[in-house]
């Protein structure tokens, strides 16, 4: 068993005297699916301490083999109506216990997957990103992440917005709160709770700020290992829009919500070797080591046949405007927002910022790219290309893909997610992106209705 790391999470031994006093009677058994959000049971604390904490849980197998809706869908390898549905294991991993304070008497852990007759379910976001790190740990590495995600806050609660269609929403902020003191402080008892309430399971809550659409805002969390990171961010993207639904009022994470500036998730990332040692800075330029230089013309050669991973949906394609703070062009550069990968921090916080991601990113399947192509970038000696110092947007450089289905044609043609990944995982996520495009391309858009109703 891992020890606690405090500050909100717990230990069995805690766990078991929070369920004898009865301040815990419910304990969250999560997974984390194929679009990064948690699935799982609500279990009696009494019952996963006498059973699941030993013996683990079920689940079916189509968690990770639905579209959004929770539709049944053709396809997938690994789970359908011919195999029958069955289960797959859930596993506790008992290092991520901890408290749950936007509800009562409760507790969360992430599970692991695996099949019932033994293995690891390799399509599961969580395996695959442990075995990324695993690559890492194999050359005397390790990867620390923190991911930035913006949302958009809105007055009007879940089932309002449904019953309007999603239109006509009343945004939390009329204006332009973009590190506005005031315009944020509108909005500060919701902003507030969530904080606390993230602080109070185990999260190092950094800051918030504004942003530039209207009723949008960020909550920023201080860097952890890798894995820690994204389980983190799968908790308080769910926290968030529980504690938000608890306030009558909603958020969104979609990567383009309106017309506006997008939803994006900076994701940085820095190595340092398994004793803590500098693996990313060094003595050369910018600031880089040769390994750090490497790593990151890795993620610059890579960008476009990975952008799956960091750009999974539909939507996620309409963020990448010029001039809208998103990244259009394939190109890096210091502390230059207008470029995909931006260079930040000096020595120690020495990072690389990954601006592609959308705030619909799955964190596991995003990090797991950076490090899949960072160590090919190490491993085939990539030399790095000089930082661009412009404006990116007229950089005439390649693009980052237009699309989803451009992004799905490169991703299914990638030898190096192929070799990353295996192809089993491969094809399942390129599955995914073709039930989404199918579901698209079937449906009938406002778009098409006012442009046709009447005049076509």
């Amino acid at each position: 068993m891992s020890e606690p790391a405090g500050n909100g999470f717990l230990s069995v031994e805690e766990l078991r005297g929070e369920v004898a006093s009865g301040r815990i009677d419910t304990v969250l058994l999560a997974v984390a699916d194929m679009q990064g959000r948690l699935q799982g049971k609500r279990l009696s604390a009494r019952y996963f301490l006498d059973e699941v904490l030993h013996h683990g849980s079920e689940g079916c197998n189509y968690l990770l083999a639905v579209d959004v809706d929770m539709n049944t869908v053709a396809g997938y390898d690994m789970s359908s109506w011919d195999r029958g549905y069955g289960d797959f294991a859930m596993k506790p991993d008992l290092s991520t216990l901890r408290r749950v304070p936007w509800q009562d008497g409760t507790a969360l852990v992430m599970a692991d997957l695996a099949w019932e007759e033994g293995g690891e379910v390799t399509a599961s976001p969580r395996q695959i990103l442990r075995r990324q790190l695993a690559r890492l740990t194999e050359r005397g590495l390790a990867a620390y992440v923190g991911t930035e995600l913006e949302f958009v806050v809105y007055d009007d609660s879940y089932e309002d917005a449904w019953r309007r269609a999603y239109r006509d929403l009343t945004p939390a902020n009329l204006y332009n709160v973009d590190y506005s003191l005031l315009g944020t402080a509108r909005v500060e008892p919701l902003l507030r709770r969530i904080r606390r309430d993230m602080e109070g399971a185990g999260m190092y809550v950094e800051s918030a700020k504004g942003e530039c659409n209207l009723g949008q805002h960020e909550i920023a969390f201080r860097y952890d290992e890798a894995l820690r990171t994204c389980d983190n961010h799968s908790i308080y993207k769910n926290g968030a829009k529980e504690i938000a639904a608890q306030e009558g009022r909603s958020i969104t994470f979609m990567a383009k919500p309106n017309q506006r500036e997008g939803n994006s998730c900076h994701i940085h990332i820095s190595l340092r070797g398994l004793d803590g040692g500098l693996a990313m800075a060094g003595e050369g330029p910018y600031g880089l080591s040769q390994l750090g230089a490497r790593f990151i013309a890795g993620q610059l050669a890579r960008m476009r046949e990975l952008t799956l991973l960091y750009a999974p949906n539909v939507n996620s394609y309409k963020r990448y405007v010029p001039g809208s703070f998103a990244p259009t062009a394939v190109k890096w550069g210091v502390d230059n927002r207008t470029c995909s990968l931006r260079l930040v921090g000096h020595g120690p916080s020495l990072r690389v910022e990954n601006r592609v991601p959308g705030g619909d990113v799955n964190p596991y399947l995003a990090v797991s790219a950076l490090i899949a192509a960072g160590l090919d970038g190490i491993d085939r000696e990539l030399p790095l290309e000089d930082a661009f110092g412009g404006n990116a947007y007229d950089s005439g450089a390649e693009t980052v893909p237009h699309t989803l289905r451009d992004a799905l044609a490169l991703f299914e043609g990638s030898k190096l997610a192929r070799e990353a990944f295996g192809d089993d995982v491969v094809e399942h996520y390129a599955n995914n992106a073709r039930v989404e495009l199918a579901a698209f391309d079937a449906a009938v858009t406002d778009w098409e209705l006012f442009r046709g109703f009447e005049r076509m």
